[in-house]
């Protein structure tokens, strides 16, 4: 009896361990929720905000300013966004799935980029094996040297000619869930993205004009767009990798709730039956002793 009740007190600290874990773990990612989805938040205004500088620029300039199609539109790369850190759910097998589908669907020779050393596995195990894989940011201070290491390598890429699209696949919030995953094309800037970017309605009736320099403008406004695109990416692929972990540390704290609960009570029990026992060792000895007791 003593061996089991040792054995139970031991499963139960080492539950409560765990438990003190799962809750760190938990606060944790509450805490960097917040960041990246203020991020998300603020980065929406921005993108807007460059999308309609593009508008003005790209109205007064010729669709070869942009240089979108200089490349083979076979060549294809497809930059997909994970995690690098586990107790996330489903969400890399989800994202992994979501590329591979998706990717059946477009010609090309396809060339795989993994953002994060979990998702990278799960596309190897899919049979599609990245060629190269990026470190995933820990903190939205570290989101712009990845971003920067990234479009050196497109640009790289696309200067000698081996690379024509750019397509980025994320995980992203939405309402109702904790999150979907997504497809965004972030290259060519051809005819179809200029005319898009023109028909954006303007949110005033005075037209702007871009002076000076309009070309120039016009590219700085392409790097930003680029830029700000796959910050946008990075942020909620971010925001929702910590939503999944979030959920899965709550469902981890549940459980582990209803387990210490289940041992609590198994070991209460087994000490009552205990103690009952001994007591009534006890009195059986009482018993006999007085019933060997000589009478006078």
């Amino acid at each position: 009896m003593s061996d089991t009740l040792t054995s139970l007190q031991r499963k139960i600290g080492s539950a409560a361990d765990l438990q003190a874990v799962v809750r760190t773990m938990k606060a944790m990612a509450a805490a960097n929720i917040t960041q990246y989805e203020r991020a998300v938040v603020a980065l929406s205004d921005y993108y807007r905000a460059v999308q309609l500088g593009l508008r003005v620029c790209l109205r007064q300039a010729a669709a070869a300013a942009v240089g979108g199609q200089r490349q083979d539109p076979g060549a294809v790369a497809a930059i997909v966004f994970g995690s690098d850190q586990g107790l996330v759910g489903q969400f890399n097998e989800t994202m992994a799935d979501f590329a591979v589908a998706t990717l059946a669907d477009v010609a090309g020779n396809k060339r795989l980029w993994a953002v994060g050393e979990r998702v990278r596995s799960r596309l190897e195990e899919a049979g599609l094996a990245p060629e190269r894989s990026f470190a995933l940011p820990s903190s939205i201070s570290a989101i712009t040297p990845l971003l920067g290491e990234i479009l050196v390598a497109i640009e790289a890429r696309r200067e000698s000619g081996q690379l024509g699209r750019v397509y980025l696949f994320h995980q992203q919030p939405c309402a109702g869930a904790l999150y979907a995953p997504a497809c965004q094309r972030l290259l060519p800037l051809d005819d179809d993205w200029r005319r898009e970017i023109v028909a954006l309605p303007w949110p005033g009736n005075n037209l702007p004009e871009a002076i000076g320099d309009a070309e120039g403008t016009l590219l700085a406004f392409v790097r930003e767009y680029l830029f700000v695109s796959l910050f946008r990416v990075c942020a909620e692929s971010l925001a929702s990798e910590n939503a999944s972990r979030l959920a899965a540390m709550q469902r981890a704290e549940k459980n582990i709730e209803e387990l210490l609960d289940d041992m609590h009570t198994s070991f209460q029990r087994l000490r009552q039956s205990g103690i009952d026992e001994e007591l009534f060792d006890v009195v059986s000895g009482f018993e006999a002793l007085r019933k060997r007791k000589p009478t006078r």
